[in-house]
């Protein structure tokens, strides 16, 4: 009797500790993520050179109602310069994986991970991000770190371009030795097995990173998402250098108030070239807005209700291509401007034209291209951080043109023959925002039209896609036309299945549209309004 009930006792705790107990399961993802803790990263695994690396930190992140339990994985890979910073590295390892991979790309001058649990470049709102699907996603800083609160935003700290590994990392050298990291890790946490497909998304920096990795390494991702891609980046710098001597001039910079009614005056003049006054230009090529019909009497600055003959000198210059008679090592000879005059947004000021003329110190509330060249100035070309960015003349650098050249050889994205991608099974959709007030819709025309050219028309449709999105800005914040689009899911239809996009619809994701549809036009067609419901993607078919 005594042992009986000594058994009782016994058991009390015994089932008190069950019941507490993580389901096998958790704790077998506990357990294997604890064991990547610490683990080495062979150098030899790493295709560019490095000194290896290691992961530094890891935790099971527990599921939420967007996403399923993962491993969060931290790394670092060791630089060759013991002065250069390390590549930091993050790699989300879902329990329930789908054997596929994602590598999201960053922005700007980057030094930040992304965030792995995020969606792609316009992505829908009501579609499961990657890692919500089951993919491993990971993501690095391009090898550097950004300094935490630097204003206005950490991706405008260039300070990294002091050290010749950081730059050519931030150039392209960090997107292989993340992805061949990431893949060893992969490998090591699902017990030797490779992705059978892996992905790359990014927009801006990001784009160009996308477009980067299709070019250099084309047999490293199945396929490629690549959104308002800064590829020509040093040309783009030049613009940026371009627009900060213009818009530094006296009584040039046009304020706030001044850019409002631009965009208000153009968005008048050419909205209803679709068939739809919506506030969407659909066609900004269509249509060109004179500026001269905003000037001021006598071309005095007489107040926020007319422009100046300064200011709209500026802004037609900033609407008009640069082009320059010095060689770059890349080969690009100008930048084509911005659609200001033709229906691009100036709402966002940071992304556009700021709040506060360009000056020495470089304001933080001057456009977010003055900022960006004033820091490439600094660290990349001259590497002296004193330096007044508004005195170097892109049309004219001087004695700093050897340095932008070779730059531009190490920045530069533009080898349009993407046939070695093609051949090895490789898709690519590329999305840009007709609206764009940071990297120009006519820029990734370009390089598309090259693609054409170089690879032909007929192979070109065979791999690749280039949409332009009506209305739609850099951030999708303030858009006339918010893009969403599930290009993950065409992408892997395309890639895994051999089933090209076919009619696709983009949404309008804006807090105050909604959830409107348009047809996702091929370049270079746009969507005109033929009738019916104006929120209806069938109201509306793609013209040239």
């Amino acid at each position: 009797m005594r042992k009986a009930v000594r058994t009782a006792v016994l058991a009390i705790p015994l089932l008190a500790a069950i019941a507490a107990a993580p389901p096998a399961r958790a704790r077998t993802e506990g357990t294997r993520c604890a064991g990547l803790d610490g683990v080495r990263i062979p150098a030899a695994t790493i295709g560019p050179r490095t000194s290896g690396g290691r992961v530094t930190a890891t935790r099971l992140v527990e599921a939420t109602t967007t996403t399923g339990r993962y491993c969060l994985a931290e790394a670092a890979i060791k630089p060759v310069d013991p002065a250069a910073p390390s590549i930091k590295l993050q790699i989300a390892l879902p329990g329930r994986w789908n054997h596929n991979a994602l590598m999201f790309g960053g922005g700007g001058y980057d030094g930040t991970i992304p965030n792995l649990a995020a969606n792609v470049p316009f992505g829908p709102d009501d579609q499961p991000g990657p890692l919500a699907r089951g993919y491993a996603t990971f993501a690095g800083d391009s090898g550097h770190q950004a300094t935490p609160g630097f204003p206005p935003s950490t991706t405008l700290d260039g300070s990294f371009g002091l050290n010749d590994e950081a730059v050519r990392n931030f150039a392209g050298d960090a997107l292989k030795k993340t992805r061949d990291a990431a893949r060893y890790l992969i490998g090591r946490y699902y017990d030797g097995a490779s992705p059978r497909h892996s992905f790359f998304a990014g927009g801006s920096s990001g784009g160009r990173e996308a477009l980067a990795v299709a070019q250099r390494r084309p047999a490293d991702f199945d396929g490629v998402i690549s959104a308002y891609p800064a590829w020509n980046a040093v040309s783009l710098d030049l613009f940026f250098g371009y627009e900060t001597r213009i818009l530094a001039r006296p009584g040039a910079f046009p304020g706030p108030a001044k850019q409002s009614l631009l965009h208000r005056s153009v968005i008048a003049a050419c909205d209803g070239g679709d068939g739809l006054a919506d506030g969407v230009v659909s066609d900004p090529d269509g249509c060109h807005f004179d500026p001269e019909t905003l000037r001021c009497a006598a071309g005095a600055d007489t107040g926020d209700t007319c422009l100046s003959d300064a200011q709209i000198d500026a802004v037609e210059k900033l609407s008009a291509p640069l082009t320059w008679n010095y060689r770059l090592r890349s080969g690009e000879r100008g930048y084509p401007g911005f659609p200001f005059l033709s229906g691009a947004t100036m709402t966002t000021a940071l992304l556009g034209m700021g709040t506060q003329a360009p000056a020495s110190p470089m304001p933080a509330t001057a456009g977010y291209g003055p900022q960006f060249w004033d820091q490439w100035v600094r660290y990349l070309v001259t590497r002296d951080p004193a330096y007044d960015s508004r005195t170097l003349d892109p049309r004219r650098p001087g004695e700093w043109t050897p340095r932008i050249s070779a730059l531009s050889e190490l920045q530069d994205v533009n080898d349009p023959d993407l046939l070695p991608f093609a051949r090895a099974g490789g898709k690519l959709l590329i999305l840009h925002g007709a609206a764009d007030e940071l990297v120009s819709p006519r820029a990734t025309a370009q390089y598309f039209e090259r693609v054409q050219q170089t690879v032909g028309r007929q192979a070109t449709d065979r791999f690749a896609r280039f949409y332009v999105v009506p209305g739609a800005n850099h951030v999708n914040v303030g858009a006339a036309f918010a893009a969403g689009w599930d290009s993950l899911s065409a992408l892997e239809n395309w890639a895994e299945r051999g089933t090209a996009p076919a009619n696709p619809v983009v949404t309008d994701v804006g807090p105050d549209h909604g959830h409107r549809t348009r047809p996702l036009c091929r370049y270079p067609t746009w969507p005109r309004y033929t009738g019916g419901d104006p929120d209806v993607a069938g109201s509306f078919t793609c013209r040239p």
